[in-house]
């Protein structure tokens, strides 16, 4: 006989679910240097104080994420923030350090106009550079280059791709300081728009491995003659080729990183799923 009284549904059958990973709410990521351990009261840097306190907000009792090269990645909760300084008490190790060494690309430029600086900046960080580096050249866009502003970029792409070290930008040099300062035991692919070159996917494959060497991308006009001559003749430089297309200075460093990355293995390798 049916019955009057509602119905409810019965249990769903099977595991619970699992909870969440530690850390997988706390989004924001802070670079701390120097040593990071479960226990200890950290204080933040004046930039990061001024970011978590007026662009997200941040209260006691948020968590954030602490990282730095040496010391890896940590989870901690804001203990404390006022207008000047922030602490966090970290509380449990995300990731370690990572184990042996990967790709150390440098990428010299010559500076271009600031939107496309400030993209090209942000991009190659994401792709894996690790050091950026400004060149003048007889070309170039623009003379002035606010290394405060692409440092800045920098920063902020390391912190979004998940990276754990920090990426220096250097202040300008001419394209002969370059290559008298540049250190022997870095090949330096330089990216040329005429004359004998090799693609630079061999040339990058010749490098050994973990790959350690420098990418030089020249301005909108391309290099001098006397400029490419230079390059030639530098004992340090290979001259490379990206293919049969003229490309915008941005999209030939970014496609050269990428390339670049992708013969080191570095694309191919994923740090384990956390969130």
């Amino acid at each position: 006989m049916p019955s009057d009284m509602p119905t409810r549904p019965a249990p769903a059958c099977g595991p619970e679910p699992a909870a969440p990973a530690p850390g997988a709410k706390a989004r924001t990521r802070v670079f701390v240097p120097g040593p990071l351990t479960a226990g200890d009261d950290v204080r933040l840097p004046a930039e990061a104080v001024h970011h978590l306190r007026t662009v997200l907000r941040a209260r006691p009792g948020d968590r954030i994420r602490l990282f730095n090269a040496g010391a890896g990645e940590m989870l901690g909760v804001l203990t404390d923030i006022g207008k000047a300084t922030a602490a966090v008490r970290i509380e449990a190790v995300l990731r370690s350090p990572p184990e042996g060494s990967g790709p150390d690309l440098w990428l010299a430029f010559a500076p271009l106009k600031k939107t496309a600086m400030d993209v090209l900046a942000e991009k190659a960080v994401e792709l894996g550079v690790t050091r950026l580096m400004p060149v003048l050249t007889r070309y170039t866009d623009t003379q002035r280059v606010r290394t405060d502003r692409l440092t800045a970029h920098a920063a902020g792409a390391v912190v979004q791709s998940e990276r754990l070290d920090a990426v220096p930008v250097a202040e300008p040099v001419t394209l002969n300081r370059l290559l008298d300062d540049w250190p022997d035991d870095r090949p330096l692919l330089a990216a040329v728009e005429s004359g004998p070159a090799s693609p630079l996917a061999s040339a990058a494959a010749a490098v050994p491995r973990p790959l350690r060497a420098g990418l030089l991308i020249g301005p909108e006009g391309g290099f001098a003659p006397p400029e490419v001559d230079l390059l030639r003749r530098a004992r340090k430089v290979r001259c490379v080729g990206l293919g049969p297309r003229v490309l915008r200075a941005e999209t030939a460093a970014l496609a050269a990183c990428a390339i670049l990355q992708a013969v080191a293995g570095d694309l191919a390798d994923r740090p384990p799923h956390r969130e």
